[in-house]
């Protein structure tokens, strides 16, 4: 085995360079001839002196002798002879035992040593496996290509996606996931410890080039593989921060942050949802984007089908948006916006929710009969809304009696413009609650001090303190039932469990990037991977499997690609490549996918 350095040129450019390649010479038929076991690349960084160490490396470490380590090896030369070492075992012949092509009875019988047995090079390959079907299935690695991406491109992509799936967080978090834990190089046939970090950067900018055209494409496969009707359209938006102070960024702005996190400078995502939760449109405003302004952008050029009905929470759902909708020819369905609480049980119908707990929901025709609105009282939020009332009674009191100590201490403050400055200032930190308060400070003869403070509670009616546990959803579709328009509705619980899945099972927060288009491409390969997982978690529902993504990350990683090395009674050593067995929620995932449980199939390389 050696290395050869080889001379070629670039038909596209003309450019002449040196490529490098590792070699074996072997004799066939009374001649020699050398064989390329690797195609090392034209930057192969070890040093020529160095070559026949590394060449040894690679012999020792693929024959048997993995636990061996020469003191005059240096750390980046190791590092090198286990990657090319363990190509050639990835990159060997299919196993017969493997495939299944042979009856086990007619396999012919090896004997080893046991005690030479060494496990080496464990990786990860049951997410990677999934991964992969789901991207097929979505027919991305097509799109990929008809996008004019080359091969190292869409091997760039794929790992970001994946990686992204199976061991969320940064890019550079992905990088060195994809060369130091995963077989998803070993799947694609692709050396990604020969990728620079760079390439992951550079592979997310490819993507935000042609964002449009593949969220375009991905929904419409996706409206094919399961028949999806567009009548529901969700949209709503969230927010992440940035590590750092992002100067670079136009889009970090400080804002209200829905993670608490309101010392960092946030950024804003936007998602378009169908009713079955797979994405339309996904956009990145600014951190202190005003929620309401966003709609007409994002639902414009959308196509929907005539009449869709667009679900949104109240934040959105402006006078000026809900008569662009309807001026559209969109329905809507809303948190109707401030108002008043009311609600008779006597003219209310009661509905079950999936948790067993009942809702009751009053029906309200408008005048003109063009809108309902629907008076929901819930149980649970009754509860909820009693304890926030409390609180915040509690606090608003205590500061009334803080105040009003202090009328009877020397230093304590008397001075009644003062005094009103500071109950205004509690009434506006109430939540609400001082409006229920009738307030009264008592001047001394001159008018200029108090002499004493008293308030008394005289509840507003139909507010939180009244009427707990009731909210409002408002509609222009009046000939839908109470269960069917509130069952809707639920469906935007279902987009902030999107949210919450793509900032703790898909790594979306935080962000390190300095340019705006690496924090965009971040956030859209969250938006694909999540694409991929609902696809995941859709089929599996299909056959009884529900369950959250952490969940099943959990079982499909436990499965590794695991190379096997054994001393044979010849002299020779054995070394065999396969993946741990499937266990049983493992094997059952596979059978409802159509996958074979054994990725990677068997290699095997006698040396």
């Amino acid at each position: 085995m050696f290395i050869r350095r080889s001379p070629t040129r670039n038909k596209a450019t003309g450019e002449s360079y040196f490529t490098f390649r590792l070699v074996r010479s072997e004799r066939s038929g009374g001649k020699v001839r050398q064989l390329t076991l690797l195609n090392l690349g034209r930057h192969f960084p070890v040093a020529k002196p160095d070559w026949p160490v590394l060449c040894g490396r690679i012999d020792q470490l693929i024959s048997g002798q993995a636990s061996l380590l020469p003191v005059e090896l240096s750390d980046g030369v190791e590092r090198l002879a286990q990657r090319y070492a363990a190509q050639l075992v990835a990159r060997a012949k299919t196993a017969a035992a493997g495939t299944g092509e042979v009856p086990a009875a007619e396999r012919p019988a090896v004997a080893v040593e046991v005690d030479s047995l060494e496990l080496v090079r464990p990786r990860s390959v049951g997410v990677e496996h999934v991964g992969l079907w789901a991207l097929a299935t979505l027919g991305v690695l097509e799109r990929l290509v008809e996008l004019g991406l080359n091969g190292v491109q869409r091997a760039a992509v794929i790992g970001n996606l994946i990686g992204r799936m199976a061991m969320p967080g940064s890019e550079r978090a992905t990088w060195q996931w994809r060369c130091q834990t995963s077989a998803l190089g070993e799947l694609l046939d692709v050396d990604f410890e020969g990728l620079s970090l760079m390439r992951l950067y550079r592979a997310s900018d490819q993507l935000i080039r042609h964002r449009e055209a593949i969220e375009m494409q991905l929904f419409e496969r996706v409206r094919d593989l399961f028949g999806l009707d567009e009548t529901i359209t969700l949209y709503d938006l969230t927010n992440t921060y940035f590590e750092g102070e992002a100067a670079a960024q136009p889009k970090a702005q400080r804002g209200r942050s829905k993670e608490k996190r309101s010392d960092c400078p946030l950024v804003t995502l936007g998602l378009v949802l169908d009713g079955s939760g797979f994405v339309r449109r996904s956009r990145v405003f600014a951190g202190h984007a005003v929620e309401a302004h966003t709609l007409q952008g994002m639902l414009t050029g959308l196509n929907a089908t005539p009449g869709a009905l667009v679900v949104m929470d109240a934040g959105i759902a402006t006078a000026d948006n809900l008569r662009w909708l309807v001026d559209q020819g969109y329905r809507y369905l809303v948190v109707n916006r401030g108002g008043h609480r009311q609600f008779d049980p006597d003219q209310s119908v009661a509905i079950e929710t999936v948790s067993g707990d009942t809702v009751r929901i009053q029906r309200v025709l408008s005048e003109d009969g063009q809108d309902v609105r629907l008076y929901c009282h819930s149980p649970g939020r009754e509860q909820k809304e009693q304890a926030i009332n409390a609180r915040f009674i509690s606090r608003f009191e205590a500061g009334l009696q803080k105040l009003a100590d202090g009328l009877t201490r020397p230093r304590g403050e008397k001075r009644l413009d003062r005094l009103q400055e500071r109950i205004g200032r509690l009434k506006a930190s109430s939540h609400g609650i001082g409006q229920h308060d009738q307030v009264e400070l008592e001047a001394d003869a001159t008018g200029q001090k108090a002499i004493a403070l008293r308030w008394q509670q005289q509840p507003v009616a139909g507010t939180m303190l009244t009427d707990p546990g009731v909210y409002c959803l408002r509609s222009n579709e009046t000939g839908w039932g109470e269960e069917a328009l509130w069952r809707t509705y639920m469906m935007l619980t279902d987009l902030e469990a999107v949210f919450r899945s793509f900032k703790s099972e898909l790594g979306l927060r935080p962000i390190f990037h300095a340019k705006e288009i690496r924090t965009e491409g971040h956030l859209f390969i969250t938006v694909l991977a999540y694409q991929c997982v609902q696809l995941i978690r859709t089929e599996l529902k299909k056959h009884g499997i529900d369950a959250s993504w952490t969940r099943l990350r959990q079982i499909l990683s436990v499965q590794r690609r695991v190379t096997a090395t054994f001393r044979q009674a010849d002299g020779r050593t054995l070394n065999v490549r396969k993946s741990t067995l499937a266990e049983p929620d493992l094997a059952h995932i596979y059978q409802a996918l159509g996958l074979n449980a054994a990725p990677g199939g068997t290699r095997k390389l006698i040396t």
